[in-house]
This record gives C-alpha cells, sequence and structure tokens, in this order.
C-alpha cells in the first residue's frame, strides 16, 4: 500500500493544538469566558450549531482538518500521524505527517489537492512517497523550533501584523545574555527542571544540538533550539528561562544549577504558544539517499 510523507505549514492560532480530540465541558467553559473577554472574535474549533446537544463535537485541529482533507482526495478513511503534537497555538512551517493509501496518487500533484481542500491556514508544502514502514515521529532524527519575541512594548508599542506569531514583552531584554545562557545548554543533558512535570516521558535526557538567540532588531529577537527530541513544553520552558536571564533576573551561569536541579520550579515560567513555530523535522535518509545528520541544515 503506498505511503506518502507530507511537509505540513499552518498558523496555529485558530487550532486547538495538532493531535485530534472531543471537546469536553472544560473547553466550552473556557471558550465562553475567552468570547466574553473578546467580543466578536472567532474561537478556535467553534463548530456545529448551539442548539445541539446530543454529543460534544470534535475541536478544530490541525489532523483532523488535515485528514479530512486527504480523505477527500483518496476517496477513504486515512489516518494521518504527525511528527509532532503541537500545542493549541503553536504553529509549524515544516511538520511531517505521514498516511497510507490504497489509490496510488502521483505526488507532484498531490500538494496541491491536498491543500486544495484546506481552509487558509494551513497547506501542504509537499509531498513524497515513502516506504511502507516510515514513521514520521520514530524516524525523525533532529527537530528545530523557533520562537519569536518583541520585547520593549510599553508605551502602548506592541506587534500589528505579526502579533499571532510572536509573543510581546513589556521589558526589555538582553538578547547578548540570553545567547550566553544557550550556549550552555548545548549537548546531552538531564532536561527534567525544562518538562511540565506531567510530562509522560521515562527519560527527560535529551540532545540540544543548536540553541541560540538572535536579535533582528532593537525590540525583536528570536531563539532557535535544535535536539534529537523535546518534553512537553520544553522549547517554552527554555524561552521563560532565557527570557528570565535576559530581563536581568537570572545570571547565564544559572542555568548549570537548573540542569543540575532537575526540578520544574528551578526553571523559568512557560512561555505563551504564540511565539513558537516548529521549523523542521530531519530523518536519517532522504529520497536522494544521502545520510542527513542533525547539524546539517537544508
Amino acid at each position: 500500500m503506498p505511503r506518502y510523507k507530507l511537509t505540513v505549514a499552518y498558523d496555529g492560532t485558530d487550532f486547538h493544538g495538532w493531535q485530534k480530540q472531543q471537546r469536553t465541558d472544560a473547553d466550552s467553559s473556557e471558550e465562553s469566558a475567552t468570547v466574553d473577554e473578546r467580543p466578536g472574535m472567532a474561537m478556535p474549533g467553534r463548530c456545529g450549531s448551539a442548539d445541539d446537544l446530543s454529543s460534544p463535537p470534535a475541536l478544530r485541529t490541525v489532523q483532523g482538518t488535515l485528514e479530512k482533507a486527504v480523505r477527500r482526495v483518496v476517496g477513504h478513511e486515512v489516518n494521518v500521524l504527525g511528527a509532532s503534537r503541537t500545542d493549541a497555538g503553536v504553529h509549524a512551517r515544516g511538520q511531517v505527517a505521514a498516511f497510507s493509501s490504497n489509490v496510488e496518487i502521483p505526488v507532484d500533484r498531490l500538494a496541491r489537492a491536498i491543500t486544495s481542500r484546506l481552509p487558509d491556514d494551513v497547506q501542504v508544502t509537499h509531498a513524497e512517497m515513502v516506504h511502507d514502514e516510515f514513521d514520521p515521529i520514530s524516524d525523525a532524527i533532529a527537530k528545530g523550533y523557533r520562537y519569536r519575541i518583541a520585547h520593549g512594548c510599553a508605551r502602548g508599542i506592541k506587534p500589528l501584523f505579526d502579533r499571532h506569531f510572536v509573543t510581546r514583552l513589556a521589558q526589555r531584554l538582553d538578547p547578548e545574555l540570553m545567547n550566553e545562557a544557550a550556549r550552555m545548554l548545548l549537548g546531552e543533558h538531564d532536561f527534567a527542571s525544562f518538562a511540565r512535570i506531567s510530562h509522560g516521558r521515562e527519560s527527560t535526557v535529551r540532545t540540544i544540538y543548536e540553541c541560540k538567540v538572535m536579535a533582528t532588531s532593537k525590540r525583536r529577537c528570536h531563539i532557535d533550539v535544535a535536539g534529537n527530541g523535546f518534553l512537553y513544553n520544553m522549547v517554552r520552558i527554555i524561552a521563560g528561562t532565557l527570557v528570565e536571564i535576559g530581563r536581568g533576573r537570572m545570571e547565564p551561569a544559572k542555568i548549570k544549577e537548573i540542569l543540575a536541579a532537575r526540578d520544574r520550579n528551578a526553571a523559568g515560567p512557560t512561555m505563551p504558544p504564540t511565539g513558537l513555530c516548529l521549523m523542521w523535522v530531519r530523518y536519517a535518509k532522504q529520497e536522494n539517499g544521502d545520510t542527513v545528520t542533525p547539524a546539517r541544515r537544508a
């Protein structure tokens, strides 16, 4: 049965994350509270009529939306598996997904065919045929994320056109201090301090290949983090810790103490999902047969 690999990009603002899930009473309550705070805004996952009480509708997720589009193209039920289960509000430029189909479709038309059936906030940018056992999760050797920050936004200065893709901070940051601290995260470490307490993983040891902070203007910077895998909220907690250092609340050398503590309370806060984007996922072999090492960037 042919198996297809997709590269997917999406604006996560109006999605409840990647993974399919059903609406709960808590979701409905939270959504209602948010509507009161932001009148007139379209809310993530809102579907069906208010009078339909037969069963809770599915939340709007990228996986569910993509599966519906793929099903319309191939004409049968499919299970689309994604490389990263991004949280609600997190974006992607290079998410990787895969599905199998009993219909063989020319890959040069597949990306366009699926995208034509998708809403404007998600698209398939590339499609290729892969071996039958390709697993976008377990076959991945590295992932890269970027966290974007607009800082020094007091006195009403705030992002407008890219407001859904950056996190806004009132205080000014020192990207050089942040970058000094970021370098201490390189290599293999136990990242228990940088994971949500209920992360659900047996091991918290991960390897970071790249961690750097780049100033793109006086009030803009981003944090690039690449590694062989990430724990729940790990990148957002790394970003929150580096922000604390950029604000002058911690010294860069504190990173070593935080790693050694293996205690979530030792690290900085979890930053909002808004500024986070999955940039790319790397695999051991490409279609041309070249081996891709974690350090190589296409």
